[in-house]
């Protein structure tokens, strides 16, 4: 049976204020600013503020996106958040975000997904709208609380940062159908991300960096091709901001220029499984309403957990 028609109507974001430069950071972690620069490319990224929350943040990014839709929030029939850094063990955040929309009843499901949640959100908001209608994806992420800042947890600290995006899915409107998806998970290396209740995140970024840099192109293309879309004929790659070097090796794998992987990871650091909603949030506005081809989404987290996702444009 022919799967329903799911499509982009828009996306929105909300990021802290507070601005932390590697100048500031640099000394808390016991290197130079121009270390974490060329060992990243990030140069700054945004911390919460204490009163904010990770529902909070979330509830900004859902009503920038609906906005965004020229929608209410009584026209979300779904609401899905990723969140791998949620104050507490439950409830998630799903729920806040729902009552700070003034949708209680509206169904609300919390994916705990660090760095890949979004990608998995919008797989599931494609196959849920045709059901509930509109489905709000929310990711949202305060990684600065679960870091370690000092040496010792040196190599997480210079990489995350805080903020929040949203994406909404519906099944009769958009600019870009969402034609595919592969989502894959596998436990085997578990323990090298992971950020256990009584510590702060650990990571084996070797270990990571290597997962990741296999498996993501070699998902994108087993997703292209079975669409039959070549690489060089994808728009915009839009991937979790996990570090400018990931995203470099990822693009060398598919023989794809780096100017078509849009990216902000300078400029906010890796925000988890908000990242991603952030960048295609900052994309979208910059494109106006333009669309020139498919564009491509991906992620690789905790789990391990990672994806592709083609949209094309209608």
């Amino acid at each position: 049976m022919p799967r329903s028609a799911a499509y982009l109507r828009a996306f929105g974001c909300y990021l802290p204020a507070r601005v932390v430069d590697n100048a500031e950071l640099a000394p808390q972690v016991g290197v130079e600013p121009g270390w974490i620069l060329k060992a990243t490319g990030i140069q700054e990224r945004r911390y919460a503020a204490p009163e904010e929350t990770v529902a909070g943040l979330g509830a900004r990014a859902a009503a920038d996106c609906l906005a965004a839709a020229g929608l209410s929030a009584r026209d979300v029939g779904m609401l899905i958040a990723a969140s791998g850094s949620g104050e507490r063990r439950f409830p998630g955040p799903a729920a806040g975000i729902g009552t700070a929309l003034g949708i209680g009843g509206v169904p609300a499901i919390d994916l705990p997904v660090a760095s890949a949640g979004s990608l998995f959100g919008m797989a599931l908001a494609a196959r849920m709208s045709p059901a509930f209608g509109n489905v709000l994806v929310v990711a949202s992420e305060i990684m600065s609380r679960v870091v370690q800042c000092d040496p010792g947890g040196r190599d997480a600290a210079i990489l995350f940062g805080d903020g929040a995006g949203a994406c909404l899915v519906s099944p009769e409107d958009g600019f870009a159908q969402i034609a595919d998806s592969i989502l894959c998970s596998d436990g085997e290396f578990g323990d090298a991300l992971k950020l256990d209740l009584d510590g702060p995140v650990s990571m084996e970024g070797r270990t990571i960096i290597l997962q990741a840099s296999r498996k993501v192109p070699r998902t994108i293309s087993q997703l292209l091709g079975r669409n039959q879309v070549q690489a060089a004929e994808v728009d915009t790659f839009l991937m979790h901001q996990a570090n400018l070097n990931l995203i470099t090796r990822v693009a060398q794998s598919l023989a794809v220029p780096e100017n078509r992987f849009f990216c902000n990871v300078a400029r906010y650091g890796n925000t988890s499984a908000a990242s991603m909603l952030i960048a295609a949030a900052e994309w979208r506005r910059d494109r106006g309403r333009r669309m020139d081809g498919p564009v491509v989404f991906a992620a690789f987290g905790a789990g391990l957990h990672w994806g592709a996702l083609l949209c094309t444009p209608v």
